[in-house]
């Protein structure tokens, strides 16, 4: 279905599903257009609240607090990929839903979300799924260790996934994660993980950010550096990945695709790893890096406006305050050029995303 196309006005009002800081700084991007936002979210103590005109405390499958939200908004977006499928139906059904529910069901299945990849020429590892033990011994067969088993859906953060080498009893392994709906990956021999972040509107208008390289620590994103040092090939390579994700799936929004980045004879290739249909913790280098944000972009894709320009203000670099990285918020501040944005969580918890500061440096020759 070839998706809507609406203005949405400035005094309009933009619905935000979820309201953690995805959220929270997508309501601050939409203020600062001169929209109001509605958050709905289940819990009372959710960050977006602080910065919205309006809040609905309600659970997602709340069918009768979904149609009031949907009626007193022009347009529903959201900050997380596990909207529940019958949440996307009921809010489709009264207002406009963006991205739409397609995006969100492909990027809730990893067996889903690859196959459609794949369908559409783009390389991604090899995988399988599998109903059983014997199945699962099967597909490590053909696929081969190393080798990854992910749940089919909820995982992030390196939440819901193990490492299968060549001694680990697969078995053994899928209790780990409650014998859940799986499928088993081969391993990619990456040189670095990389993304690109980009936009789409109803119109078909298409902008995308530089490719960005992203350092992990303890699965969770720790740093993000822009430019990712890589070919030019490569990342143009990146963009066409994204532009043709995006419009295979009619999506309407920003949108990010994390990539590992593979060199093989001296050359560059990229597999895709997985898409995430909304703003992303990888593009918030650039709040403060690039002319305009991925949040204010979202905006602007959703409410069917102008993209804006996705130049970058130098070399960037992003790193999230995760737990108690955040009580060094006064020597942050303290620095000259850092960018500091807290989420306003009341309790830091170890790998819990309490905020991210970006420095942006002049540009090399």
């Amino acid at each position: 279905m070839k998706a809507e196309t609406r203005m949405i006005r400035p005094g309009c009002t933009l619905g935000i599903l979820g309201g953690g800081q995805l959220g929270r700084m997508i309501a601050m991007a939409a203020a600062q257009l001169g929209l109001r936002t509605h958050v709905y979210a289940p819990d009372d103590n959710s960050p977006a609240f602080e910065v919205a005109a309006e809040c609905t405390i309600a659970p997602y499958e709340d069918e009768a607090n979904l149609v009031r939200f949907a009626k007193a908004v022009d347009v529903v977006t959201y900050e997380f990929e596990n909207v529940p499928s019958e949440t996307a139906a009921t809010l489709s059904a009264h207002t406009l839903l963006a991205p739409n529910a397609q995006a969100l069901a492909v990027s809730q299945d990893r067996f889903l979300e690859k196959s459609f990849i794949a369908g559409l020429g783009i390389d991604v590892a090899p995988f399988a799924t599998f109903a059983d033990e014997a199945e699962l011994v099967e597909a490590l067969g053909r696929i081969g260790r190393p080798a990854v088993l992910k749940t089919r859906r909820f995982g992030y953060d390196g939440k819901g996934q193990v490492m299968l080498r060549h001694d680990t009893d697969p078995a053994a392994a899928w209790a780990e994660i409650g014998r859940a709906s799986s499928i088993v990956e081969g391993f990619v021999p990456f040189e670095r993980e990389v993304s690109v972040v980009a936009a789409r509107t109803a119109s078909g208008a298409f902008a995308a950010y530089d490719l960005c390289a992203n350092e992990h620590s303890h699965h969770i994103l720790d740093t993000t550096q822009v430019p990712a040092g890589v070919s030019r090939e490569a990342e143009e390579q990146a963009v066409r990945i994204a532009r043709s994700i995006a419009e295979a799936l009619d999506y309407v929004g920003v949108l990010a695709v994390e990539m590992f980045l593979v060199t093989e004879g001296g050359r560059e290739r990229l597999v895709v790893n997985e898409i995430a249909p909304r703003v992303h913790n990888s593009g918030h280098w650039t709040l403060g890096g690039a002319v305009t944000s991925q949040f204010e972009q979202h905006v602007r894709a959703v409410c069917g406006w102008p993209l804006g320009t996705t130049a970058r203000l130098g070399r960037v670099e992003m790193k999230n305050l995760i737990g108690h990285d955040a009580d060094a918020w006064e020597e942050i501040l303290s620095e000259p050029g850092a960018r500091l944005h807290l989420y306003g969580k009341a309790e830091a918890r170890a790998g819990r995303k309490m905020g991210h500061v970006t420095r942006v440096f002049p540009e090399r020759d």
